[in-house]
């Protein structure tokens, strides 16, 4: 049987062994299991080292049996049989039950995969899959100085994986039969990188270290110029696409907005507005991100954009993730644009528009009435959630769409927003959450970027502390009394909570990016809840003051009437979850207190921390967290309250997160298609992969003249794992 990279496993390994890579690994036909890489090589008695396990783990060691010994069981009938094993630093115990293997003896090499448990203190692998090595017929695969030890799972065994793939290398007889490389000689050349063929091969089955290097270099050039292409062709299509210009028009929306705002434009918004500005009056749409730090004025500019728009004669859409922000967008633009937002009210501008709220918790007799604003053109700027999305929502002009917090939306959103104008709209795409450069490159490259860094003059600053209750518990006494402090000032205070409470199904409301066991903690308390919390503030440090709560459960008109009276100043101290994590905006509050503090991610607590100090008075964050200064935890905790910088933070979110989830191969659910590269530490690589991307569609032939590419990029594009390019 010819085999080829689209033959299926079961025909080359077998049912049983496919069947197993399929159902717990996702591999199904050769060019999968080619491109399952080792996760790392060890030498003899160099795996995971048995002195750093710890209870929990799931690993394979490659050790060497020490003792062997054999006795009956106390409790009911057979023998249990304990072997001592060695990897020259330390010892372990395995035991089996009714279980005998006579070249189980001293002196015998095998790899050993499992569970590590504890008895008595100590710990142990019970009944863990091994796989022998001395006498084995591919002692010459353990004679080499590497061993590839491979992402496996319970059904399938490191050592499973590898017989399997020496069949598929030795079987092809000669791999470049099977293994066409699709990239041009010129970049290989180029770049000093191996033949696909050779790169398989060593990293597979290696000689030296300095074979995985030159192998890992060439792979990770294949996913990052496969990725590249696929983005930069996104962006070729989208260019060839014929929208409508939207140019600017004096003594319209914009220059009354402009007249109307309370505050200069800082000299970074000015310039991004003139950016969009300028793609608004081209007929090829728009496709931008927008990234800017908390606070740094995101929303003004997208208001410019799309009062430009609304004076061009075209609608514009505001997307936004909650109907708490999209609310508050609406008062807000409202409130800008006075009489020339009223447009058909008795006090209305004729010469304005409308500014229509649509979102699901609308009566039906004012979403009909929103509905038909929207498709006769009398509101130029609608404001909404998911809503928009629905059918039944039509435009009748649709000429910008903005999507606010673009990492709450997937591309499916996005898309069906944009498939409701008559021509393809301009695009402005936001997020608050910092964005390196890395990321950028290979998430949005699709998107053209801007970056607002600077804050609007007269913000107080916010600063952080971290209150590590367990070590220092009468910190936590003093941070309610600084709030009460605050408060007796005439300010306002947030704190915030992982969790709703007492609601059936209560799970953290969104407290993502800090994984539960990072310091190993497997023992660890239910997260604090905003009604248990709340309660013992009312009765407690917080006795007195006028407090309430806010959280995802409330009913729309509920959560509404509380930001209300919150930005009032009738109520002092809002007690939420993460729901004020997105836009909320109340100058007068100036303290927050994020209790849990370890259950939230590095930008998610940069996002919470952005909703104080939005006025002229300076601002306080504490973070409080039960867990050690010394541990990882606690040295991230530091690392957010040390700095203020949205990028540093968003480059160490990056570190401490799996960088799967940053790509959204975790929220899709779907295989990766990222195996190699690394957004940290390939860089430069992904920038020329960028690069040799846009040379290789510069020509009108795009990728005719290399159909191996071709390939590849369609392979990633049709492929349902492609929907992580998309999601952040």
């Amino acid at each position: 049987m010819a085999v080829t990279l689209e033959t299926p496993l079961a025909k080359v390994l077998g049912p049983k062994t496919a069947t197993g890579m399929a159902g717990s690994l996702g591999l199904h036909t050769v060019r999968h299991l080619l491109r399952h890489y080792p996760r790392r090589y060890a030498k003899r008695g160099e795996m995971a080292r048995l002195d750093d396990l710890q209870a929990g783990d799931r690993v394979t060691v490659l050790a060497q049996v020490k003792t062997v010994s054999s006795r009956p069981m106390r409790q009911r009938r057979g023998m249990i049989t304990e072997v001592t094993v060695g990897d020259g630093a330390s010892t372990m115990k395995l035991v089996f039950f009714s279980y005998r293997n006579a070249r189980l003896a001293p002196g015998v090499w095998g790899m050993f995969a499992g569970t590590v448990g504890s008895y008595q203190g100590k710990l142990q692998f019970t009944h863990p899959d091994m796989h022998l090595l001395s006498g084995d017929d591919d002692d010459d695969d353990w004679a080499r100085e590497l061993v590839p030890i491979y992402p496996a799972s319970k059904d399938v065994s490191s050592w499973v994986i590898q017989k399997s793939v020496k069949l598929l290398l030795g079987g092809s007889g000669n791999l470049g039969d099977l293994v066409t490389d699709p990239l041009p000689e010129e970049i290989r050349t180029r770049h000093g990188l191996l033949s696909l063929p050779a790169a398989l091969l060593d990293i597979h089955r290696p000689t030296t270290p300095e074979d995985v290097a030159r192998a890992q270099r060439r792979l990770k050039w294949d996913e990052a110029l496969t990725l590249q292409l696929t983005l930069a062709a996104r962006r070729r299509a989208a260019a060839l696409e014929p929208g409508t210009a939207r140019p600017r028009k004096p003594g319209g929306l914009l220059d009354a907005v402009d007249a109307a705002l309370p505050f200069a434009l800082t000299e970074g918004q000015q310039e991004v507005g003139e950016e969009l500005a300028a793609e608004l009056d081209r007929d090829q749409p728009m496709h931008r991100l927008l990234q800017g730090e908390v606070g740094s004025g995101k929303t003004v500019v997208a208001l410019r954009a799309m009062a430009q728009v609304v004076d061009a004669g075209g609608q514009a859409a505001l997307l936004a993730p909650t109907e708490v922000l999209a609310a508050q967008h609406v008062r807000g633009i409202r409130a800008l644009l006075g009489p020339l937002g009223r447009s058909g009210e008795l006090d209305g501008d004729p010469a304005g528009t409308r500014v229509t709220l649509l979102t699901g918790s609308l009566k039906a007799a004012a979403r009909r009435e929103a509905r038909a604003e929207v498709a006769e053109g009398r509101a130029g700027i609608v404001v909404g959630t998911h809503a928009l999305l629905q059918e039944g929502v039509d435009f009748a002009d649709l000429g910008l769409v903005v999507v606010d917090e673009q990492h709450r939306f997937g591309v499916e959103q996005r898309d069906a927003l944009r498939a409701k104008g008559n021509r393809p709209p301009h695009v402005l795409v936001m997020t608050a959450t910092p964005i390196p450069r890395t990321v950028a490159m290979t998430v949005y490259g699709d998107l053209e970027v801007s970056t607002l860094r600077q804050l609007p003059s007269g913000r107080g600053g916010v600063s952080s502390s971290v209150v590590p209750v367990t070590e220092k518990p009468g910190w936590l006494d003093r941070a309610w009394e600084r709030l009460r402090e605050e408060v007796a000032a005439g300010r306002q205070a947030y704190v915030v909570c992982p969790r709703i409470g007492d609601v059936p199904g209560d799970e953290p409301e969104d407290a993502d990016g800090a994984p539960p066991d990072e310091d190993g903690r497997s023992d660890r308390r239910p997260p604090l809840a905003v009604l248990d919390v709340a309660e013992a503030l009312r009765s407690g440090p917080l006795a007195g003051l006028r407090l309430d709560v806010l959280h995802g459960r409330m009913t729309p008109e509920e959560k509404d009437g509380v930001m209300r009276a919150f930005a009032a100043g009738e109520t002092q101290v809002l007690v939420a979850t993460t729901v004020v994590e997105v836009g909320v905006d109340v100058p007068n509050a100036t303290v927050m207190v994020v209790m849990d503090a370890d259950r939230f991610g590095v930008s998610q607590l940069h996002q919470l921390r952005g909703r104080v100090a939005r006025g002229a008075h300076a601002g306080l964050c504490l973070l409080v967290t039960e867990a050690p200064s010394a541990s990882p935890t606690g040295e991230r905790l530091a690392s957010v309250a040390g700095t203020s910088d949205g990028f540093e933070l968003a480059r160490l979110d990056l570190e401490t997160r799996r960088e799967g989830d940053v790509l959204g191969a975790a929220q899709s659910g779907k295989r990766s298609g990222i195996r190699m590269l690394s957004l940290l530490e390939d860089e430069d690589l992904i920038a020329e992969a960028r690069t040799e991307a846009a040379a290789l569609l510069a020509g009108d032939r795009g990728l005719a003249d290399h159909p191996g590419l071709a390939a590849e990029v369609a392979a990633l594009a049709s492929d349902d794992r492609a929907e992580w390019l998309e999601k952040a």
